[in-house]
């Protein structure tokens, strides 16, 4: 019996982004088809088998999908057949499985695509809730980097 991994997702107009959460994964298998089928397999640290199977909401261009494998985390980009952004990830209308999550450190709106390679534009953000987006990416960095961007 195998057990699936979080999976976290982020799209463009043009793709869709997967990041598995499984460290130190071994014979990772990544496959999709045009149809938008996507499976994933691998073996867990502990030596437990992880797989999942995605129908997902539109078809997609396979052969100019890209699979990196991290420590922490395998991402997999595919593409989409055509480019648009999609209403959810699946095409089932259902609530997606609890292991499938957005995943907004990536995401990115429409409106906000263009605008993607100016970001982040600035520290300072009109919406006092979105504040906070900034902070997390300064957890990225490692600690001598965090103080040298914050100004110590």
């Amino acid at each position: 019996m195998s057990r699936q991994p979080e999976v976290l997702w982020a799209q463009r107009s043009d793709k869709v982004y997967l990041t598995i959460s499984l460290p130190d994964a071994k014979d990772v298998s990544a496959k999709s088809e045009q149809e938008g089928f996507f499976s994933f397999s691998a073996i867990g640290a502990q030596g437990e088998s992880f797989s999942f199977n995605l129908e997902l909401y539109e078809p997609i261009l396979p052969e100019k999908g890209k699979v990196h494998i991290g420590l922490r985390n395998i991402i997999c980009s595919i593409h989409k057949e055509k480019k648009g952004w999609w209403k959810r990830l699946l095409k089932s209308e259902e609530k997606p499985a609890p292991y499938i999550k957005v995943d907004w450190n990536k995401w990115c709106d429409e409106d906000e695509e263009s605008e993607q390679s100016d970001w982040p534009a600035s520290d300072d953000d009109d919406d006092g809730d979105e504040g906070d987006e900034s902070d997390d990416d300064d957890g990225l960095l490692y600690l001598p980097d965090l103080e040298k961007a914050r100004g110590k």
